[in-house]
């Protein structure tokens, strides 16, 4: 039974997976044509309204929404919602394989925070992967090469505010539930994107509003799927399969934009995925993303 269980688990961190490499793939192609405000902006919008059947559908009315922890919720939105603009931007200019494993350098800064923020006391292997990971960092920016670009610059940035929103979650999960953390997360994340339409709004082409609608649908569908597989079993044992992200956005890459990433890319990847599953394993990550 246990087997089964972690199998099912296994199976909806995958699936999860590959919905978020094809949110970038679809982030990837809009972002040709329209900036990444207004990708911000669709993804949020289209995110939510695939989110109101579940919101609805759990009961409760406006009643469960109610919270006495607006200022946790908005530092969540803010750290959240930036690190999307960081990572929109760098997967429209970076490759996408490299881009989506700066993203996931996460739970690296995570581990980080909680040792200089949180005052937790980290374990030699968390500051061996602390190490190892930073390392690998540094093999896909390449910041002695030249190419320390604004785009390597937004997709560290992107880790970096992932590992901060993943903390104010973890904050906020002691008395809130993952219902009203999402609905807060969703509702302002898109009120807030929606202000820089005023200035930026591009008409989409239809193959691009499809390609925005399928990325806000996926990557809600991704993150109630971890949701539910982080609910069977320990997040130390299913936390590693989300780096399949990775492996998907490679393969997404090369078929569709002839990408491959150079030797140091591929050791730098290697080495961020190697330090992710060590702290993983050390640690109790938060099911609820930001992508």
């Amino acid at each position: 039974m246990e087997n089964h269980t972690l199998l099912r688990a296994a199976g909806y961190t995958l699936l999860a997976s590959l919905l978020f490499a094809g949110m970038g793939v679809a982030v990837r192609y809009a972002s040709a044509e329209l900036p990444t405000a207004v990708v911000v902006f669709l993804r949020n919008l289209f995110g939510l309204l695939a989110l109101l059947p579940w919101l609805v559908g759990n009961g409760g009315g406006v009643q469960a929404l109610k919270t006495r922890r607006l200022g946790a919720h908005l530092f969540r939105v803010a750290s959240g919602l930036t690190a999307m603009y960081c990572f929109f931007y760098a997967l429209a200019n970076l490759h996408l394989a490299e881009a989506v494993i700066l993203n996931y350098s996460s739970p690296l800064f995570i581990a980080l925070f909680a040792l200089l923020w949180l005052g937790e006391r980290a374990s030699a292997r968390v500051m061996t992967a602390i190490v190892i990971g930073f390392v690998g960092v540094g093999l896909i920016v390449k910041p002695g090469s030249g190419v320390w670009s604004p785009a390597a610059i937004a997709g560290v940035g992107a880790g970096v505010l992932t590992a901060l929103a993943m903390v104010g979650i973890r904050n906020l999960s002691a008395t809130e539930p993952t219902r009203r953390i999402v609905f807060y997360f969703s509702f302002f994340a898109t009120l807030a994107s929606a202000v820089p339409m005023i200035y930026h709004w591009q008409t989409p082409s239809a193959p691009v509003f499809i390609a925005m609608v399928l990325a806000g649908i996926g990557a809600t569908l991704a993150q109630l799927l971890l949701t539910k597989s982080y609910s069977l079993v320990p997040a130390a044992q299913v936390g590693p399969y989300t780096y399949a992200s990775v492996i998907f956005a490679a393969g997404f890459g090369w078929l569709l934009w002839g990408e491959i990433p150079d030797p140091m890319s591929f050791a730098g990847a290697a080495l961020i995925i190697i330090a992710g599953i060590m702290t993983l394993r050390g640690r109790q990550p938060s099911p609820v993303g930001n992508a």
